[in-house]
């Protein structure tokens, strides 16, 4: 558990994930908020002028910081010594947000991403934290390689994978050789909203740029092993993937179908996912649902609309497990994009590495 309170910065604040960075923080335990920062153009606005217009959420901005000044993002210097660690939800190309957060780690600022940047990085661990928390270990190699004492990058998967792998995790011992899944995916994934994207409205687009590649390489990351320095990927199982932008405003459900080695029972599969609970829910840090996974025994669910709130939007939810005429199973998974699937699964991976030292009080 913290001991004290750290100061933290939100890089990307005025964004849809930055704001929703905002809202998850407000009132958090164990972080207190000392920094909002974005681009250049939204710099010395006060946040609520900096989002006038663009406020994407059902929930209101808060109170405490609509009058906190914006700062710019790029000037690390400065943000540096006010916080302890940042989080970062900039919108800019790859090679620049890159530099960026390396640049926040050399100046001793740990670094928890929401961005796909530092995702292959090879020393940068990728953490769902019920799921390999081990991986932060690469964090002692990042730290020799960056020639830094408590500056680091960590990296959060991309939120379509975070509605199946946690149902897959638990079920590993019988031997997962391959999946097919379909995911369909919300708006806000894009950073978008009906008003703001109105030929979204009554409509399904089949192609999200780059999502098919990330869903099908990121769990091998995930269930890959710390070795030598660095995080080396399963080798398997195969994935095949389609990733699919639908009408909804949040939440991401996918569609699984999957062989295994050693072909389960329905009820080993059950008792998994009914049974199964990672780190942050024995040691109860702030944003751990509980329980992590809920099994459903309605035909219909779960519904985006009905379910991706559970657990405050960082639970996982599961149902309609039967067995498939081409597959050993196949079900249906869900998880909230924006919470668990971005800011909130990153405010728990920050709890996380509080909790194990690697984030810490500045002296």
């Amino acid at each position: 558990m913290a001991q004290s309170r750290l100061n933290v910065g939100i890089l990307g604040a005025t964004g849809m994930v930055g704001q929703r960075f905002v809202t998850l923080l407000e009132n958090h335990p164990w972080f207190s908020v000392t920094v909002l920062a974005a681009s250049a153009g939204s710099a010395g606005k006060t946040y609520q002028q900096a989002v006038m217009g663009r406020w994407a959420l059902e929930a209101p901005l808060p109170a405490k910081f609509a009058h906190f000044r914006v700062q710019d993002a790029s000037q690390v210097a400065a943000i540096a010594p006010l916080v302890d660690f940042v989080f970062c939800a900039v919108d800019m190309k790859k090679d620049e947000i890159l530099a960026l957060e390396n640049a926040y780690a050399k100046a001793e600022v740990p670094v928890v991403s929401s961005n796909s940047a530092h995702r292959w990085t090879p020393d940068v661990p990728m953490i769902i934290p019920e799921l390999n928390p081990e991986h932060a270990l690469v964090i002692a190699d990042q730290r020799k390689r960056l020639g830094t004492k408590l500056g680091f990058v960590t990296a959060k998967p991309n939120c379509s994978i975070q509605s199946y792998v946690p149902l897959l995790h638990p079920l590993r011992e019988f031997g997962i050789r391959e999946l097919s899944v379909c995911t369909y995916q919300a708006l806000s994934g894009s950073g978008k909203t009906f008003e703001s994207w109105p030929e979204m409205v009554d409509n399904v687009i089949p192609y999200i740029a780059g999502e098919d590649e990330k869903s099908e390489r990121e769990p091998l990351k995930i269930w890959g092993t710390v070795n030598g320095g660095q995080i080396e990927p399963a080798l398997g199982p195969k994935i095949g993937a389609q990733c699919i932008r639908v009408a909804t405003s949040d939440g991401h459900l996918a569609a699984v179908s999957v062989n295994f080695d050693r072909k389960p029972t329905k009820q080993q599969i059950l008792d998994r996912w009914r049974s199964f609970e990672g780190i942050p829910q024995a040691r109860r840090l702030p944003s751990a649902p509980v329980p992590f996974l809920h099994v459903m025994d309605q035909e219909d669910r779960p519904q985006t609309r009905l379910d991706r709130d559970l657990g405050n939007g960082m639970a996982v939810s599961v149902g309609r497990l039967r067995s498939d005429a081409l597959f050993d199973w196949k079900f249906i998974g869900l998880s909230h994009n924006t919470v668990r699937g971005a800011a909130g699964g990153a405010v728990l991976t920050a709890e996380y590495l509080t909790s194990e030292s690697w984030i810490q009080k500045k002296s």
